[in-house]
């Protein structure tokens, strides 16, 4: 509730500075990278910050820093630096209101200190990236609850992408949706690469394609999601009707996550006879991994989904109210089984029905 800070801000002595210089020294060789999150305590004075780039850069070892202050002379010959916008503004003496002024201050700051990139992180706008070219990347963000550590998880997720290969723009969206996950926390929050990877690919599922998935894709997605109520429906939704939709839409109001088990070509033709599906297996899924009420889609060859259910192990298993008093396969494995009043008079065989009769 109450916190008290008294600490001295003055700068550390030369005899000081040497001491973590040696402890430096003895670490860089095993380092990937290095990391410079000034936070203007009097740690990083200009000597001591210098003679880190100086090694960083005989040894060929990247070196990033977080600035701070207004006098960014001492971290010259960086590989990067990540100011904010209202810290670039400070640095450049240049108000940053625009792209012009933008563009303005980031190539001041990259120039003059001899950087390979600087990046200006733009909160809710994204990040702003000088190099041989100018990219501006737009923010991941959806929800913003705490932005405390914001600036921290950026420069230690470009550090690590950068460590493991990846170039420079692979790297600061790999940040950007660090910084997504983190912002979405309340306090000094951490991030995972399972929540990243969680987070990119949410930011993929409004693409159909991308939300079906055989079974080893969904089983390796689903370890990430671990504490997520999980709904698994199946049924061959060979013409999609009103009465499918209000009936998945029913289905994932019972969890987070609706995976929708999908009856493959073969598998109708043995269940409804040689005149299904009226769709191929690839229409239907596409169709169905539109809708937004779906989370995942994941066809089976097999007449029933026990397989899938076995190994997704859902929550809860849903089906048609016409299961009423009948076995449902899976019910022995899900935790629990709801059945959904279907639509009165929509069903796929009265449609065709229809057509038909004209």
């Amino acid at each position: 509730m109450v916190r008290y800070d008294s600490e001295s801000k003055d700068n550390i002595t030369e005899a000081s500075a040497n001491q973590l210089l040696d402890i430096y020294k003895n670490m860089l060789v095993k380092a990937d990278a290095v990391l410079l999150s000034d936070y203007g305590k009097g740690v990083l004075i200009p000597s001591l910050t210098q003679s880190m780039i100086a090694m960083a850069k005989a040894y060929q070892k990247p070196l990033l820093v977080d600035p701070k202050g207004d006098d960014y002379s001492k971290y010259k010959g960086a590989t990067l630096i990540t100011p904010n916008k209202k810290e670039a503004s400070i640095a450049t003496k240049i108000a940053i209101k625009d792209d012009e002024s933008l563009h303005k201050a980031g190539n001041i700051l990259k120039k003059s200190l001899e950087l390979e990139y600087a990046i200006i992180t733009l909160s809710e706008d994204g990040m702003a990236i000088f190099g041989e070219t100018f990219t501006k990347m737009p923010t991941v963000a959806r929800e913003v609850y705490d932005v405390t550590g914001a600036g921290d998880t950026v420069l230690a997720s470009l550090g690590y992408a950068l460590s493991c290969g990846l170039s420079m723009k692979e790297a600061a969206s790999f940040a950007n949706s660090a910084a997504a996950v983190v912002v979405g926390k309340l306090g000094s929050a951490t991030v995972t690469l399972d929540e990243v990877d969680a987070y990119e690919h949410s930011l993929r599922a409004a693409m159909a394609p991308s939300k079906i998935k055989t079974k080893e894709e969904l089983l390796h997605l689903l370890e990430t999601r671990k504490n997520q109520k999980i709904v698994f429906t199946n049924g061959c939704f060979d013409i999609l009707h009103v009465g499918h939709v209000k009936y998945l839409e029913m289905a994932k109001s019972f969890g987070d996550i609706l995976i929708v088990g999908l009856n493959a070509d073969d598998s109708i033709k043995r269940l409804k006879g040689e005149s299904r599906p009226i769709n191929p297996l690839e229409d239907r899924a596409y169709i169905l991994a539109s809708l937004e009420s779906v989370n995942y889609v994941i066809p089976f060859e097999e007449d029933t989904p026990l397989e899938l259910i076995t190994a997704i192990k859902p929550d809860i298993l849903v089906k048609g109210a016409d299961y009423e008093g009948k076995v449902v396969v899976g019910s022995d494995i899900a935790k629990e089984v709801r059945l959904v009043q279907f639509v009165e008079g929509k069903s796929t065989t009265r449609i065709i029905e229809r057509a038909q009769q004209k």
